[in-house]
């Protein structure tokens, strides 16, 4: 196939589209990939079609590989079967809802969970029917309160999602593992660093979980990870409890005058200053015991305060704490909210007034940090005053503990292998063992071995196709522009005609077609009104690996060849350069 510039629906721009901030939003808008239509809504123009969709060729070809079956179900859903599942309630304003002419509620489908379970339900009855793995490439929809990044984080975007049957625990583990090894076969090819982490399974249910993160330094996602092969999105850290230490040998919690103090800085300046330890050495925020109040907004729209305690050396992460109250969503405590629970003295709050058997009937989590016999210094519930030797499990207790305090650098990892390492990256696959949650909310069940109704156990397992062209180009791009890896570009190579010889364009031509006889891609640059400069520079920004330039060297019976992934230029003869075109694309 020949792409002709000069009758290709393509324009380029020298400058940054206004609301970009990502190089991959940067640079398919400027390439002419993409084109915004809405916020988070973007048109897929012809050279990002191209790209898109071998992206979705490489994500079949490896599903067919393992035996999953394609499918494809309808964007337009009814409420009835997610109501059933509770996602109805549960998805709040991400969920794009809307009434058919009859009064019908109705939904745009964000995932398909309940509509796999449905169709197996409906055609299948019996063990042998399983094992089963299909799956469908559509798009979705989620009502993004800040879609940003182009089409990292929009709200339509395209999916792979493929759902396994199967009548066991075993069955399932098999088909896990199945999916598991697709996904390190898409990500080999799709051409970007990765890696695969524990993670949480949030509002999809759930056990066993793991995310495919491509490393990107601005990537959203932060995840962890020791030198010991230990890999954890932050959210999905599960930091130990405590083990408990006697308190025997500490003194009587003691109420002290800490005036003008509501923040832990302040706090141990003035108890440094004031109230010396009698060991010696001096009180640091990791002696103090920080507890923070938060809002929690479950789906329904109904609000149930939350308070968190946490070592006075750690902040909350809000995403870890996110994680742990989905499908609740996490507010700010506010002015009213105290004016609501006179109880609490603000700046001061401590453990006395907390817990549902206390004074505020606040349900109260530990960071499990807090050891059973640790003593902290606190708020008094009372302004102006801390409470010092306050000890766990003697002077106060708390409803349970949770994971939501940051997780740093030099932590050590949760099953020992050694100092916690940070970095960032864009979730490009998340595979979940569901187990039977949509199954027994839906009555999936099949016949076994001995004639008796079981319940099925699924797993789920996603990709999301256009956020994987955006991760690709964040991860291969210089200075220039684009550079794909060739498996996924646009074209096998871009040939460019510089000049204004008509023997140059002929030439050009003559190349352009023995290349697509010998079954390549070529995007041209026929343009002859055109200045090099200009074409040179599309050419960079395009990103196709290899370039070719029937140029100025013509003359002296060469073409030169570019290859953008090594920023290398050589010059090869005219009579070479189709097969020289040709091996390099194929090998």
């Amino acid at each position: 196939m020949i792409l002709r510039m000069s009758s290709l629906f393509l324009r380029t721009l020298r400058e940054d589209p206004a609301d970009a901030e990502v190089p991959s939003h940067k640079l398919l808008v400027r390439a002419g990939y993409i084109r915004r239509t809405a916020p988070g809504v973007y048109t897929w123009l012809p050279l990002g079609l191209r790209v898109l969709r071998k992206v979705e060729r490489i994500v079949r070809e490896e599903m067919d590989a393992i035996g999953a079956q394609e499918l494809v179900f309808p964007a337009i859903l009814p409420r009835e079967p997610y109501e059933a599942t509770g996602r109805w309630t549960e998805y709040g304003p991400n969920l794009f809802r809307l009434k058919d002419r009859k009064g019908a509620d109705m939904l745009l489908g964000p995932t398909h969970e309940e509509m796999f379970t449905l169709v197996v339900k409906d055609l299948y009855s019996s063990y042998k029917d399983l094992p089963l793995s299909i799956y469908q490439i559509q798009n979705k929809y989620r009502d993004e309160a800040r879609p940003r990044a182009g089409v990292l984080r929009g709200r339509e975007f395209v999916m792979k999602d493929s759902y396994s049957f199967d009548i066991d625990d075993a069955g399932l583990e098999a088909s896990y593992e199945a999916h598991r090894g697709a996904y390190i076969k898409i990500f080999d090819r799709l051409g970007f660093d990765y890696v695969i982490v524990k993670a949480m399974s949030g509002a999809m249910g759930g056990s066993r979980s793991e995310e495919f993160l491509a490393i990107a330094g601005n990537g959203e996602d932060t995840f962890v990870r020791s030198a010991g092969g230990y890999a954890a999105n932050v959210e999905a850290v599960v930091v130990p409890q405590s083990a408990p230490v006697d308190a025997s040998a500490v003194p009587a919690a003691e109420v002290v005058d800490t005036p003008d103090t509501p923040t832990i800085d302040t706090l141990v300046d003035a108890l440094n200053a004031k109230h010396p330890r009698t060991d010696g050495r001096d009180w640091t925020a990791a002696d103090t015991l920080k507890n923070v109040l938060v809002m929690l907004v479950n789906p329904d729209g109904t609000r149930e305060p939350l308070a968190i305690g946490v070592p006075g050396d750690r902040a909350i992460d809000e995403k870890r704490l996110g994680a742990q109250v989905e499908p609740a969503e996490v507010v700010a405590f506010e002015e009213s909210d105290f004016e609501k629970n006179p109880a609490l003295a603000k700046g001061y709050i401590g453990p006395g007034v907390l817990g549902s058997e206390n004074a505020s009937k606040i349900r109260y989590l530990l960071d499990p940090r807090i050891a059973e016999g640790s003593a902290w210094v606190t708020g008094a519930d009372k302004t102006g005053f801390h409470v010092i030797n306050l000890v766990h499990g003697r002077d106060f207790t708390a409803d349970g503990t949770i994971q939501a305090a940051e997780v740093r650098d030099g932590d050590d990892a949760p099953d020992g292998s050694g100092p916690l390492e940070s970095a960032r990256g864009i979730e490009m696959g998340h595979i979940f063992q569901l187990g039977r949650k949509y199954a027994d909310a839906l009555d999936l069940k099949v016949l076994d071995q001995n004639g008796k109704l079981v319940t099925v156990t699924m797993g789920s397992y996603g990709v999301g196709v256009t956020r994987a062209v955006a991760a690709i180009a964040e991860g291969n791009h210089d200075e220039f522009g684009l550079v794909w890896p060739r498996e996924i570009a646009p074209a096998d190579v871009h040939l460019v005609a510089t000049g204004k010889d008509p023997e140059l364009f002929a030439k050009a031509a003559e190349i352009a077609a023995e290349l697509e006889s010998r079954g390549l891609t070529v995007l041209y640059d026929d343009r002859e009104k055109v200045s090099p400069g200009v074409k040179f520079k599309d050419a960079e920004l395009i990103g196709v690996p290899t370039i070719a330039v029937v140029g100025k060297g013509l003359a002296e019976g060469t073409i030169e060849v570019k290859d953008r992934r090594s920023n290398t230029r050589t010059d090869i003869p005219v009579a070479d350069v189709v097969d020289h075109l040709v091996t390099t694309v194929r090998n």
